[in-house]
């Protein structure tokens, strides 16, 4: 199944990576069946330094939801950026994630969004699979 962001949220993903850059962003995707309409930004709480690494804390998570609620929505999944790297999964990403949501990969080189991907976990976790991203 595709995830649509509607064009306003694929421009809010891209301009919260460019404003972060050279750290890493990250927030939550806000919507229903597969059609994010509101992203939510989240602080980045890594331990691991930002620049590399992205965490969504607890209190971050029930905060997306209470959004998602607030709105009439669901949350779908989350979003991040990778300063001067691909958008694609790291192992840590596939660490950390879960089967259930949809994670939104935007590549950001020298401050400028470039390609943006969206990533499955698979229900085994054992790796991610694209999922048809469209705007």
């Amino acid at each position: 199944m595709p995830l649509e962001l509607k064009p306003h949220v694929d421009a809010a993903i891209r301009a919260h990576g460019a404003e972060t850059y050279p750290n890493e962003c990250c927030g939550a995707l806000i919507g229903r069946d597969g059609v994010v309409t509101d992203t939510f930004a989240l602080p980045n709480a890594t331990e691991e330094g930002p620049r590399r690494r992205f965490l969504v804390r607890p209190q971050d998570y029930r905060s997306a939801e209470r959004r998602a609620s607030d709105v009439g929505a669901d949350l779908l999944g989350f979003y991040h950026s990778h300063p001067d790297h691909p958008a694609r999964p790291s192992q840590y990403d596939l660490d950390h994630a879960w089967p259930v949501f949809s994670y939104v990969i935007v590549s950001v080189r020298a401050g400028v969004s470039e390609d943006m991907t969206s990533w499955r976990l698979r229900e085994d976790r054992s790796e991610f699979d694209q999922e048809h991203l469209t705007s």
